[in-house]
């Protein structure tokens, strides 16, 4: 399976040399489920797009700083091409602002959560469990960074996830769209790096909650499987 990355966002320079860039770290994470797994990558944040959407069999948008809602010159045809995809029923998987930019873009909404920021570890409940869920869980956690959050959900979603902070946390759209607000890529060390550097932002206390959290087991491995088996199902 050939797996196009929409990325929207690069690394921060001082943990690029450590972590590499989110590409690397979503071929690293599926690799271990499939060692097989190809992958190119669009540079969408610079209109890089590619000629034809069945150049590669499934896509997987990346997360990024920039809020879906802000009128930065490549959003916009970003949701345009989102919109192309569902209207193919091109496997697609979102995350954190690949989640929320697919759901304002098939007729949903993301805005800031008056819960304010989430870091750190967070824990999910599963509220049905899909087919391709592979390893069904009662809940799972995963490693999350975001402000940000789907407040409305676009037309004909469907809920598998939720917790009290993030209650549209793993969302599939038809058969061919799945998209969770977590980061089943990142890992702690990433996480630890990346709180210390954004702590003018987060706060001393959240990311004392959010360093402490980090001792908690994460199923990025599970999440990993479940994202493939997905795709799997869906890739004609």
């Amino acid at each position: 399976m050939k797996i196009g990355i929409l990325k929207t966002d690069d690394v921060r320079a001082e943990l690029v040399d450590e972590f590499g860039e989110y590409p690397q770290m979503f071929a690293d994470l599926l690799r271990t489920v499939d060692p097989s797994l190809e992958f190119v990558t669009y540079e969408v944040q610079h209109g890089q797009y590619p000629a034809d959407i069945d150049e590669v069999d499934a896509y997987l948008m990346t997360g990024s700083k920039s809020g879906v809602y802000e009128e930065k010159p490549w959003i916009a045809p970003l949701m345009a091409f989102v919109r192309k995809l569902h209207a193919a029923k091109k496997p697609t998987l979102g995350i954190c602002f690949g989640h929320q930019l697919i759901a304002q873009a098939l007729g949903g909404e993301t805005r800031k959560s008056a819960k304010g920021w989430g870091i750190g570890v967070h824990t999910y409940e599963v509220q049905q469990a899909p087919e391709w869920m592979s390893e069904p869980r009662a809940q799972f956690s995963l490693l999350v960074i975001h402000q940000d959050q789907i407040s409305i959900l676009p037309p004909g979603a469907q809920v598998i996830a939720s917790s009290d902070f993030c209650p549209y946390a793993l969302v599939q759209l038809g058969d061919h769209i799945l998209t969770m607000q977590a980061h089943p890529e990142f890992t702690k060390s990433y996480s630890s790096s990346l709180m210390a550097l954004r702590k003018d932002i987060f706060g001393d206390e959240l990311v004392g909650k959010g360093l402490e959290s980090l001792h908690s087991d994460i199923q990025s491995g599970t999440v990993a499987k479940w994202m493939l088996e997905f795709l799997k199902r869906s890739v004609k």
